[in-house]
């Protein structure tokens, strides 16, 4: 897996995700459990939504 997402995109993610969590466990709603997805593809720096457009946020280094 090439990373594909960068560091804003990846610091928005969780922090997204974090907050999702949270306001399922303050509104006690099993909804709030979608917030592990930004959060794992903020983690892995790895969005599969972004193949199919071809879509890249990570600033690579030739070959890194």
């Amino acid at each position: 897996m090439k990373p594909n997402v960068g560091s804003l995109d990846r610091a928005l993610r969780l922090i997204l995700g974090c907050a999702l969590l949270g306001a399922g466990y303050y509104f006690k709603s099993w909804w709030g459990l979608i917030g592990f997805m930004p959060i794992l593809t903020g983690f892995f720096q790895f969005c599969p939504a972004y193949l199919p457009i071809g879509l890249s946020t990570c600033k690579l280094k030739d070959g890194k």
